[in-house]
């Protein structure tokens, strides 16, 4: 006979899966379960944006059933008015008994709030089943609202000497098909994917996803100088798919409005002391957009800056069964570097996998070694 512990964690589970099905950006992805006993009376996720929460969906399915039944909810419910109404009125309405949480809501306007309502109403509420879990499935929303900064995979391609095109510059293709298709999965599941002017003036990308099921992202190109051309396919494509271009405060201004008038939207920052776009600025601009989930795709000079401004979250790397020799272009980063190895970025539990020929390696990256003591 399975014990409210192995319930709980069934149940759990099966919300965390719910929540996966969404595609709620700039929201968080949570999942729901009406449950009484072992058996599911319903389930429920936070589709879209400005849509039902999950909750809601969950108890509208169960209707009368839900009385004196067992919620299960990966986020803690919202008691606020937003674009939806407070979730907790909607809990105490159905008459659920318990209500099984598996984190707390860490935004700062409800943080605690829910718990706290249900709590006074008499409901029992029980918080941190599979909580490890559900707060990784929501960390870059929570990065986002705590930072006001995206939450940003960097992803690199390289031979297996570390380089990324022959002498040259030949470099299509690095990587085999198998690793290409993983790559628009990953494009798949971000709100933008970011390159650098260089890339579109070397690879003249299209950043959409191919092959795989999914909408495209946001495409943002880094551009101090306004260089890229009327013709490359992101600007040629900007009224079919959303495009926007990074550039400095100082850009010329008659650039911007022919790039406007192509369907571009351009964002204007500071430059850095490197006389660069200020990476870091640039990212909270298209965080104050909507911006959750960055991918960012080069170049090398682009992606030595995130590291340096220890920026980067998560890390896919691909490499091809390939040797360039050491008069190919150089590696995917361009940077200094750390002086010691302590202070080397370094992934944490790495995850790797074959795609095809090429491995494939990710995982979260700390900004040192040392931090993590």
């Amino acid at each position: 006979m399975p014990t409210e512990a192995d319930i709980d964690l069934k149940m759990m589970t099966k919300a965390l899966a719910e929540a996966r099905r969404g595609r709620p950006s700039p929201n968080p992805h949570v999942g729901a379960v009406v449950a009484r006993g072992h058996e599911v009376i319903s389930v429920g996720h936070h589709e879209r944006a400005g849509t039902e929460h999950a909750e809601v969906v969950a108890l509208r399915a169960a209707g009368e059933a839900a009385k004196g039944a067992t919620l299960y909810v990966t986020l803690e419910p919202c008691n606020h008015t937003g674009k939806t109404p407070p979730c907790v009125d909607l809990i105490l309405q159905a008459g659920i008994a318990r209500v099984v949480i598996a984190c707390r809501d860490p935004n700062p306007h409800v943080e605690g709030g829910g718990i706290e309502v249900l709590e006074a109403a008499g409901v029992q509420v029980d918080l941190g089943v599979k909580g490890i879990e559900a707060r990784a499935l929501i960390q870059p929303w929570v990065k986002q609202i705590t930072t006001g900064l995206p939450y940003v995979s960097l992803k690199l391609a390289v031979s297996l000497d570390g380089r990324i095109a022959t002498r040259t510059g030949a470099s299509k293709w690095v990587t085999g098909p198998e690793a290409r298709a993983k790559v628009h999965e990953i494009r798949a599941s971000h709100d933008a994917v970011m390159v650098g002017v260089g890339t579109v003036l070397a690879d003249d990308p299209q950043l959409t996803v191919r092959d795989v099921e999914g909408p495209n992202p946001i495409r943002i190109a880094v551009d101090s100088k306004l260089r890229i051309p009327l013709s490359a396919n992101l600007i040629a494509t900007a009224m079919d798919t959303p495009t926007w271009i990074v550039t400095a405060q100082d850009a010329p201004e008659s650039i911007e409005s022919t790039l406007v008038a192509q369907g571009v939207e351009v964002i204007r920052v500071a430059r850095s002391s490197e006389g660069r776009v200020d990476i870091t600025a640039g990212l909270r601009a298209i965080a104050g957009l909507g911006i959750v989930r960055l991918l960012v795709e080069g170049g090398a000079e682009l992606a030595g800056s995130l590291l340096n401004a220890g920026l980067v979250d998560e890390l896919h790397v691909f490499i091809g069964p390939m040797l360039l020799g050491p008069r190919g272009r150089p590696g995917a980063v361009d940077w200094a570097g750390p002086a010691n190895l302590a202070d080397a970025p370094t992934m944490v539990e790495p995850r790797w996998e074959l795609c095809g020929r090429d491995a494939y390696v990710h995982g979260l990256l700390t900004a040192t070694t040392s931090s993590r003591a």
